[in-house]
């Protein structure tokens, strides 16, 4: 009996034993992490060629952050595959790490224990050209290129010239602004400064700094003898499409959208055709003009020549659409599907109006031509003026001084208010939202208001360009 006795006592004074050791466990209390002012995934703005100074407020429990913490600050430079390293506190260095939206985390490394702590955060790059406007003008047949700070006031006139102490090529047609897509990280955004110059290749500038880079012949695995540029515009990103020659060229997207051949012009589009420079490039197939045999043609998804190979709907007998007779087209833009207009000008100087609607699809190719009448505004037209479409099939043209707003369903022609001062109007860009005109004349840029019950108001105007406006690029915050 006292033998059972000092076993149950021996049993209980073991499970007290492993409890009490057991109840030491539950005493750990993890260490604290530090804290930091105003700092984790923050996005800290930093300057080329500036000051950039981080020196967030550290805590962390019963530690000196003087004594106790070290600190290492890592800055990813993707598009060079390498980290920067610093290990000061605070932080304060000049920014020379280029423009962009950077990666970066501060490692904060407790030397009491040897924890270590993550801090991300980002540094956005920028220049004074990050953000602001780029104008490209003729002055007596020479380009020029000029800067517009945010204010829209602050103009730097003539930079190319400040820059690189020489000019730029002559006949200038179009400034091209190359913008990366998301997926395409480490290439930048450039301006393309395209000129019809035999002599001289035109310039491709970086757009964080307008220092040239490459020139555009550069833009082609084998560049053409001659280069003359009818219009480009963006396809996807870096990737451009356009024509050039008489011919559609479109980029190669057949390697990785990092490498340096992605976006470059392989050969022209093959066919027999010379191309006007009033395309239309949708998802699913381009469409335009040929002026050797004056009718439409269409290009497949991937830009491979097609030719003529759609049908004539027979219930549309207004013209011929695979032989129209003229091969002066004045101004076109159609879109994906609808009622499209093109303006020509006969041989004979009369100019015509001419309506047609297609649809191009897997099951049809068919165009149909719905009328064809002299336009109303033909005694304005110039061999100069320029022209804009807006969404809901509104034109607007310039003859000498003044714009005029066209709508076909009513052939309502009338000029708009905005007066330039006698000033020839040079160059004619329509906004997204249809609302704003951005025009261009000798001297200055203006921002025309065309918003509904508006009839073209000035409501801003940029003074000190070089010569008259050809083009504009806005580049605006990331």
């Amino acid at each position: 009996m006292k033998l059972k006795l000092i076993l149950v006592l021996a049993i209980l004074v073991g499970l007290y034993t492993a409890c009490k050791k057991d109840l030491g466990n539950y005493d750990y209390h993890p260490p604290s992490e530090p804290t930091l002012s105003k700092f984790k995934d923050s996005t800290f703005a930093a300057l080329l060629g500036d000051s950039l100074i981080l020196n967030p407020i550290v805590s962390l429990a019963d530690a000196d952050p003087k004594k106790d913490l070290s600190f290492e600050w890592r800055i990813s430079v993707t598009e060079e595959q390498r980290e920067v390293v610093y290990t000061q506190f605070p932080l304060r260095i000049v920014y020379n790490l280029g423009p962009g939206l950077r990666s970066a985390k501060l490692l904060i490394t407790d030397n009491r224990n040897g924890l270590r702590y993550v801090i991300p955060f980002k540094i956005l790059g920028s220049t004074e050209f990050s953000i602001g406007k780029v104008i490209l003008s003729n002055d007596n047949g020479v380009a020029r290129l000029s800067f517009v700070k945010p204010d829209n006031v602050t103009v730097i006139a003539d930079i190319y010239r400040a820059f690189h102490n020489e000019d730029l090529p002559k006949n200038p047609v179009q400034l091209y602004f190359s913008d990366p897509l998301p997926y395409q990280p480490i290439t930048n955004q450039e301006y393309w400064v395209l000129c019809d110059d035999a002599t001289k290749p035109s310039p491709i500038l970086a757009a964080s700094t307008l220092l040239q880079t490459r020139n555009f012949n550069g833009q082609f695995f084998t560049p053409p003898s001659t280069i003359n540029v009818g219009r480009l515009e963006a396809f996807m990103g870096t990737v451009s499409t356009g024509v050039i020659n008489g011919k559609m060229y479109v980029g190669v997207m057949s390697t990785a959208p990092f490498a340096p051949d992605y976006g470059k012009f392989a050969n022209e589009q093959a066919g027999d055709y010379m191309l006007s420079k009033y395309f239309t490039r949708t998802p699913g197939f381009y469409f335009g003009f040929d002026t050797k045999s004056k009718g439409f043609v269409t290009f497949g998804g991937d830009g491979s020549y097609l030719g003529k190979d759609y049908v004539v709907d027979p219930e549309g007998t207004a013209f011929d659409p695979k032989n129209i007779g003229m091969d002066e087209l004045l101004f076109m833009q159609t879109g994906q599907a609808g009622t499209f207009y093109a303006f020509f000008k006969a041989t004979d100087g009369t100019i015509y109006e001419l309506s047609f609607s297609y649809t191009f699809d897997s099951s049809s190719k068919k165009i149909k031509a719905l009328s064809k009448r002299v336009f109303t505004g033909a005694s304005l037209v110039q061999t100069d003026s320029k022209w804009v479409r807006n969404t809901l099939n509104v034109f607007y043209f310039t003859s000498n001084d003044k714009i005029y707003r066209y709508n076909p369903l009513n052939q309502d022609l009338r000029a708009l208010d905005a007066d330039f001062g006698g000033k020839k109007v040079t160059m004619l860009k329509i906004s997204a939202d249809d609302n704003t005109l951005t025009v261009g004349a000798e001297g200055s840029v203006y921002d025309v208001n065309v918003s509904v019950g508006v009839n073209g108001v000035i409501t801003q105007t940029i003074n000190g360009i070089p010569g008259a406006a050809v083009d504009i690029a806005t580049r605006k915050a990331p």
